[in-house]
């Protein structure tokens, strides 16, 4: 069995997180954005002050990462405010293949509304593994640091949100994390989700 390392996040690591995003979450919203909107998000958490982001390797490659924020209604305000016109232009390629993808674009800028009354609770945002590294303790690592990492800022919570829906495996995965699910609720495109809460 490999052996894995755990460490922040670097610049340098945001090409390999994209390409593991890419190959875990086939088919979800941000995926068809393409890898220039990815790459803009992850360089945009490593570059906020409230961004929080490990990954996991071995001595070949990067195997998993995790990224969320300490601050989530702040850090999408900067993250628009400072980098609108690179999210947009990344953006381009997915709005001219599907354009009705537009209005669910606007809503997910608009998301940082909604924690504003959570002052003490971060937000895990992502968090992926290469397929042939799960089931090793690569995931459980990732989150461990991650809540370390949370609790060490002084927050009391951290969120995150899954689908309801035929992904029995990652909510399964954050149960037996002591994650306990605190509401359930139907994106506007009706997609069943699953929002978690843990006390750090």
């Amino acid at each position: 069995m490999n052996a894995f390392q755990l460490r922040e996040m670097y610049m340098d690591d945001v090409r390999d997180v994209v390409i593991i995003h890419l190959t875990s979450f086939r088919g979800f919203f941000l995926s068809f954005l393409g890898f220039p909107f990815l790459r803009e998000l992850y360089m945009g958490i490593l570059q906020d002050p409230t961004g929080i982001a490990f990954v996991n390797y071995n001595d070949k490659r990067i195997v998993g990462f995790v990224a969320g924020t300490s601050q989530p209604a702040g850090f999408y305000r900067r993250l628009l405010r400072q980098r609108w016109w690179r999210f947009g232009v990344a953006a381009i390629p997915a709005m001219l293949r599907n354009p009705l993808i537009v209005p669910r674009l606007l809503r997910a800028y608009r998301k940082p509304q909604e924690s504003d009354s959570q002052p003490d609770t971060g937000t895990l945002m992502s968090i992926a593994v290469l397929p042939e590294t799960q089931g090793q303790g690569v995931g459980q690592a990732l989150v461990g640091a991650f809540l370390e990492e949370a609790k060490q800022r002084g927050l009391k919570h951290v969120n995150l949100t899954t689908d309801q829906d035929n992904n029995d495996s990652v909510n399964r995965f954050y149960q037996k994390l002591s994650f306990k699910c605190y509401r359930s609720f139907i994106t506007p495109e009706g997609r069943p989700m699953n929002e978690y809460m843990i006390d750090v």
